[in-house]
């Protein structure tokens, strides 16, 4: 049992010093009663991604809450390509395979690791009649 646990521990050490993380978020469209600019605009849609190499992220972002109140969760994988230029794959937690969304997105480098990502997405599903969303994110690589 040590072995597996100090096989374990290496590996993971390994892992986090090679990785690199970002945070991200999608800023949300601004509630009706709300006056003016809240955090929770931010903070409602916060994701973590893990940069496998230079080219390929994944990672899981917060979508809101169910008719439950119970947290929804999409993962979503980005294959970066040219310069600053990325195509993303978005699924739910449940039923992924039936609500795909697809997009592609730019990151703008603004200060030090902090990017701004707008992106567009549209959804893959059959019965869907989106048009497709424009997004506005924020991401730290760290």
């Amino acid at each position: 049992m040590k072995k597996v646990f100090f096989t374990a521990a290496l590996a993971m050490t390994t892992l986090f010093a090679s990785a690199q993380f970002m945070v991200v978020t999608t800023v949300s469209d601004q509630s009706e009663d709300a006056d003016g600019f809240e955090m929770e605009q931010i903070t409602d849609q916060i994701g973590l991604g893990y940069m496998l190499n230079d080219d390929f992220t994944v990672g899981i972002q917060r979508t809101g809450e169910d008719e439950n109140g119970d947290t929804t969760y999409d993962m979503w994988a980005r294959y970066s390509f040219g310069d600053n230029m990325w195509a993303v794959v978005k699924a739910p937690s449940e039923e992924a395979s039936d609500n795909l969304s697809i997009g592609v997105g730019y990151s703008l480098n603004v200060w030090n690791s902090v990017y701004v990502e707008p992106s567009y997405t549209m959804s893959m599903a059959d019965d869907s009649d989106d048009e497709g969303t424009l997004n506005l994110g924020l991401a730290w690589r760290f």
